[in-house]
């Protein structure tokens, strides 16, 4: 996917990767390190359980507390090392959106580019959107489309799940 990003849009500054167990994004900014060192490659996490931007905030892998919502393919409680050891120096560190923003996001991508994304894929559009990535050529990987028919139909009337 990092390849294909960069053979779409060489020149992205800044790449937003939906963050679980981690392996979306280890590979992804691997790839794209590889080829473009300088752009910038940020996780994003909702509110509900952020455990890389805790890991980030204390540099060492962090436990959280997680609070279940419709945004069930990303927000774990842990990192695993291992996993750690491998992000760590690719990416910028992890953007944390609340529900609101993420729903907000859902929505948009239904309504403006027909796109149905569960929470996760919502996520990187919410972070992009909020401007917690900076300005310039940003990349949203909008991952997953396994989103709760009740929780999508919350979301277009304008509620948050």
């Amino acid at each position: 996917i990092g390849l294909e990003i960069l053979e779409d849009l060489p020149d992205a500054d800044t790449v937003i990767i939906p963050f679980g167990g981690g392996g979306l994004s280890a590979g992804i900014a691997t790839a794209i390190k590889a080829k473009r060192p300088q752009t910038r490659i940020y996780a994003c996490e909702p509110e509900t359980a952020a455990p890389l931007a805790a890991s980030f905030a204390k540099s060492a892998p962090t436990e959280v507390h997680r609070i279940p919502t419709f945004v069930d393919g990303i927000g774990t409680s842990t990192v695993l090392p291992e996993m750690w050891n491998v992000v760590r120096p690719l990416l910028e560190g992890s953007l944390v959106v609340t529900l609101k923003e993420i729903a907000s996001a859902i929505r948009l991508l239904v309504e403006r580019n027909r796109v149905v994304a569960e929470g996760a894929g919502g996520s990187s559009v919410a972070a992009a959107l909020r401007g917690k990535a900076g300005k310039g050529r940003i990349v949203c990987v909008v991952s997953g489309g396994n989103i709760d028919t009740e929780a999508l139909g919350k979301i277009l009337r304008g509620e948050v799940p």
